[in-house]
């Protein structure tokens, strides 16, 4: 049962954090947030401020510039992007024209999801990853428990908060299996930059075989921009990219993000730099968790990992508090629904923080 009397604080709930805490926001290292450590990239920030005039203008209404952008990163048509003020925007559109009658939505998971389902009044069923599987993604358990009347699937991809994640190979079995019967496919790829190899992870390229498939995608996480919003969708459903343009609202995307989203897209050191950080201290760390006796961890595809606390007497929310007041925030997973048991999320920040959490979470876990 979930614990509803303590305070739940999410990865960027800083304010509350400080007044509850009383400790200053400038003081605490967030662990919680999931936003890559270095920061913004400092070419894109000094190109931004030598072009601040941008601003001044309206953006290219049809965003070409920046579509060709993502086409490029993406290795797709531009004919098959669509971009938004943040994923959120990009979600919150699909789910609404698509307007599901029976959505499935694989879990544990981000809750927008479930939010904006909400909105559109229909029916709201939750597959559940299950821990002894390592939260892996059961492809034919999946498809033999839709619903007859199924016609969404929602997916994170690595997902949020297990870190598990499905091969393209395994999602494009997915796609074939629902589009026979009629399912659309959402596929959100916030993480997947961050993945060992995010070739063998991405959906994007199964958008030019399956018309009911859609991939999103944004900056905040992979690029350290939550504050820009800007978020991209791909899909090769051309009648559909229409029926999203039309209930968008226009300039959707500011001139300033349209700009800095391009610069993102192409900045090829700042991309191997963060991929070369995430990857190695991943990896370290795992190593460093899976020596301790009262922790579970599951393998990682994302830039965070999951823990699963097995000493008896001790909650995730002891282990929350034991971090902040070190001035560290992770995540108290206990409010993600059908996590059941005790477990805490925290991403790959600099070695050095890196190093504090791990003997932070050593003395109660080790």
């Amino acid at each position: 049962m979930k614990n509803t009397e303590r305070p739940a604080f999410h990865g960027s709930d800083l304010e509350q954090i400080e007044k509850y805490y009383h400790i200053k926001k400038e003081e605490i290292t967030g662990f919680g947030a999931n936003v890559n450590p270095l920061g913004l990239s400092p070419s894109v920030k000094a190109a931004l401020a030598e072009n601040l005039d941008v601003i001044s203008r309206y953006p290219d209404r049809g965003y070409a510039s920046l579509k060709a952008a993502i086409s490029d990163y993406c290795q797709i048509p531009t004919s098959f992007v669509a971009v938004g003020n943040g994923s959120t925007e990009l979600i919150s559109l699909l789910i609404s024209q698509r307007r599901a009658r029976h959505a499935v939505v694989i879990g544990p998971t981000y809750s927008e999801y479930q939010r904006e389902l909400e909105l559109t009044g229909g029916q709201i069923t939750a597959y559940d990853l299950k821990e002894e599987d390592r939260f892996e993604l059961d492809i034919p358990d999946l498809l033999a428990f839709l619903p007859e009347d199924a016609d969404l699937v929602i997916l994170c991809n690595p997902n949020n908060p297990t870190s598990s994640a499905v091969t393209q190979e395994r999602l494009r079995a997915l796609a074939g299996a629902c589009r026979a019967r009629g399912i659309f496919v959402m596929v959100d790829e916030t993480y997947v930059e961050f993945a060992p190899n995010p070739g063998l992870i991405t959906a994007v390229p199964l958008t030019r075989d399956f018309d009911n498939l859609m991939v999103i995608r944004g900056v905040s996480k992979f690029f350290a921009a939550p504050g820009l919003r800007l978020g991209y969708g791909i899909t090769g459903n051309k009648a559909f990219l229409a029926s999203l343009a039309i209930h968008q609202n226009p300039w959707s995307v500011s001139s300033i993000a349209a700009l800095a989203g391009e610069l993102m897209l192409r900045d090829a050191p700042y991309i191997g730099k963060t991929r070369r950080l995430i990857g190695s201290e991943r990896e370290r760390l795992t190593g460093i968790l899976s020596g301790f006796s009262h922790a579970r961890i599951y393998t990682p595809y994302a830039n965070f990992i999951l823990v699963r606390i097995l000493k008896e007497g001790l909650s995730s929310f002891q282990v929350f508090e034991a971090a902040i007041r070190r001035g560290m925030m992770i995540r108290d997973c206990s409010s993600f629904e059908s996590l059941e048991g005790e477990y805490i999320r925290f991403c790959v920040m600099l070695p050095e923080d890196n190093d504090r959490l791990m003997a932070c979470l050593a003395e109660l876990l080790a």
